[in-house]
Parts: C-alpha cells; sequence; structure tokens
C-alpha cells in the first residue's frame, strides 16, 4: 500500500516536470497566446528559480509553494495553452530535460530583494517599539 503512493508520488513528480520543460517551450512559441505566456513564463521563471519565496526550512509553509502553487499553476497554464503547441513541444521538452533545468537567477535575486526588504521592515517595526 505504501509502495503504491510512493510510486505515484514518483511519477507525479516525473509528469510534473516534464510539464514545466513543456511550458518553457510553449511560452517562447509565437503560436501560444499572451496571457497563457505570461503564465507559462511566470509558473516556469518560479519554478526555476534557484530560491523559493518561501524557504523551505519553515514549516509547512515552506513546502506549500512546490506542493500547490506550482502544480496549480502548471495546469492552469497547460489549460490556456493550444493542444497543438504543447503536442509539438513534448518531444522537445524531454530532450531539453536531459540536457538539464535552466536556472533562473533574475527571480532567485527577486526573492532576496524581498526578503531582505521584509527583513528591513521587520527590523524598523522592532526597533520602534523598542
Amino acid at each position: 500500500m505504501n509502495n503504491s503512493l510512493i510510486s505515484k508520488l514518483k511519477a507525479f513528480a516525473k509528469k510534473l516536470k516534464q510539464n514545466l520543460f513543456v511550458l518553457y517551450l510553449s511560452y517562447r512559441d509565437p503560436r501560444t497566446p499572451w496571457y497563457a505566456k505570461l503564465l507559462a513564463m511566470l509558473v516556469v521563471a518560479y519554478a526555476f528559480s534557484p530560491i523559493d519565496l518561501i524557504p523551505d526550512f519553515i514549516p509547512v509553509l515552506g513546502y506549500l509553494d512546490d506542493l500547490i502553487i506550482v502544480p496549480l499553476g502548471i495546469t492552469l497554464a497547460l489549460k490556456l495553452i493550444p493542444p497543438n503547441v504543447i503536442e509539438d513541444n513534448i518531444e522537445a521538452a524531454e530532450k531539453l530535460k536531459q540536457s538539464g533545468k535552466p536556472k533562473n537567477w533574475f527571480v532567485g535575486i527577486l526573492f532576496i530583494i524581498i526578503w531582505i526588504i521584509f527583513a528591513a521592515w521587520i527590523s524598523k517595526i522592532i526597533i520602534d517599539h523598542i
């Protein structure tokens, strides 16, 4: 029973990773509508970012993005992209996946800046109350 659940989770994770690469290629495809490109770009940028908006060491919330937000974003973006674009990019996505995932350092730096601003804001509140 437990082994079955683990194998289902592994299959889901593999499919999720494959879909990320399909999204990566699809948002660059001129046949994809602009709104689907925008959502796909945001999902791919966040998923490939080396730094999470909510760090994984924060209990429960740290994995919320990986377990809920990213899969929902992938699912929604795939629904907005024309099926023929997805079909055309599946094979290319497999080749891309074998060469390794691209890193998105821009989004990673953006998240670092957000955390620095948040830390400065919290520090100011603490200092004002002392």
